[in-house]
């Protein structure tokens, strides 16, 4: 499992997936999101700025990350 260190208490789901180097820009994690395409917590989510906390994990392509403080 893939591994992302953040600084505060959380972040964005659409910039945890670009801090992961899962998709390029801002817009291609909207496009992912809003079609069913990411996880959280093993549940499909639709919300682009969902806050992300350490503990987390994120699906994606393939692609588990775990949130880590």
């Amino acid at each position: 499992m893939e591994k992302i260190i953040i600084k505060d208490e959380f972040i964005k789901l659409g910039q945890a997936l670009k801090l992961a180097g899962l998709v390029d820009s801002g817009v291609d994690a909207k496009i992912k999101i809003n079609d069913g395409f990411v996880k959280v917590n093993g549940e499909v989510e639709y919300q682009r700025g969902k806050k992300i906390r350490p503990d987390d994990i994120i699906e994606y392509d393939g692609h588990k990350i775990r949130v880590e403080n």
